[in-house]
């Protein structure tokens, strides 16, 4: 990105977006917003109203949003993607136009939450159907654990794990139904049993999953993270968070579209747990709006997660509250799907918060 925006709401934000730009001496009480922009973008800006820092790497530009639109073009392209995502478009359902509550359906015997409960495909279809019947808009089937420290399986083994719960699923639920999976010969077998969507935790590292999901017209969601379960909590280090998601979000993004995959097929995940600390789990949370900059719709899925259990020492069947309170605000920061074990509780959450953000001045 030759330019990139940064939500201010407090002071480490605005010390850090300092540090980003380089300038010589941070400037307290920076709130809203800043554009980092290269000198030959500031050089043809008109900046009314806003406050110009120079900075070593870049120009900080701080002001509100409807300032940053009307200093420049490129910025207002980037105002533009915060306030109205593009739209996700699946190859054979018609979404809602309100956020979407995706329901977890594994088929594996060590996920975090609930591995090995619905090992076998009878029980793996009949908690999809019941994720279906509490308001699930989309169904995510995965047989292989995520989790960190987790081992790979063969792509036999997950293709065994899934098919038949697919096929069932796509039969019976009236959901569409998503592929979670890194491996090409399992997304195809899931394709075939009738999935839209390819849910792809690793980050889009095999290009013939890509190639695989611009041949069928699939719908594709590309989550961030660095390395492989087994090491991506030791990789979880940044020097600027938001712009190194950001920066590998679009690498990835870009290699999607360059394996012909359209755009309005794409969804981005940033990723909570993956090669992230706690910490840096609720910073994305805090600052998600960020990452509608690159112009897709997120996914976001903090469902039970281990940072969550950090907070009060919960296990994951406990941190239902916390998962929805989650959940309501990555809505209210413009996240269009909640990926999450508890669908009648997130669905009801995810409905309040979009109505709430939805609300406008009655001029009276």
């Amino acid at each position: 990105m030759r330019a990139r925006l940064i939500e201010l709401q407090n002071e480490s934000d605005s010390l850090q977006a300092c540090g980003a730009a380089g300038t010589p001496a941070a400037q307290p009480g920076l709130r809203g917003w800043a554009a980092l922009v290269p000198p030959d973008v500031a050089e043809s800006m008109k900046p009314g109203g806003t406050t110009v820092l120079r900075g070593s790497r870049s120009v900080l530009v701080a002001g509100s949003l409807s300032q940053l639109r009307g200093a420049a073009p490129e910025l207002a392209r980037l105002v533009d993607a915060i306030e109205s995502p593009g739209r996700w478009r699946l190859p054979r359902a018609e979404l809602p136009d309100r956020p979407l509550v995706m329901g977890i359906v594994n088929v594996t015997p060590d996920s975090f939450s609930d591995g090995g409960r619905f090992l076998d495909a009878r029980s793996a279809i009949e908690h999809g159907l019941r994720l279906a019947r509490e308001g699930a808009d989309l169904l995510d089937v995965g047989g292989e654990s995520t989790r960190p420290g987790a081992l790979p399986v063969s792509a036999a083994e997950e293709r065994a794990r899934i098919e038949p719960v697919v096929l069932e699923l796509v039969a019976q639920s009236g959901a569409p139904v998503s592929i979670d999976t890194s491996k090409a010969e399992v997304a195809a077998a899931a394709l075939d049993a009738g999935a839209q969507i390819v849910n792809d935790v690793s980050g889009l590292s095999d290009l013939r999953l890509a190639s695989l999901v611009a041949s069928r017209d699939t719908a594709l969601i590309v989550m961030h993270t660095r390395g492989t379960p087994l090491d991506m909590q030791s990789r979880a280090v940044y020097g600027d968070l938001h712009g190194e998601v950001l920066a590998e979000l679009e690498s990835m993004l870009e290699r999607a579209k360059g394996a012909g995959i359209a755009e309005e097929r794409i969804a981005l995940d940033p990723g909570l747990g993956f090669a992230k600390s706690p910490e840096q789990n609720l910073l994305l949370l805090r600052r998600q709006r960020e990452l509608l900059q690159l112009g897709r719709p997120l996914v976001v899925g903090a469902s039970r997660k281990s940072f969550l259990g950090k907070l009060d020492g919960r296990p994951p069947a406990g941190r239902v509250i916390s998962s929805v309170a989650c959940a309501a605000l990555a809505v209210s920061n413009g996240a269009l799907v909640i990926r999450a074990h508890d669908v009648r509780e997130t669905r009801e959450a995810a409905l309040v918060a979009h109505a709430i953000r939805q609300s406008h001045s009655s001029g009276s």
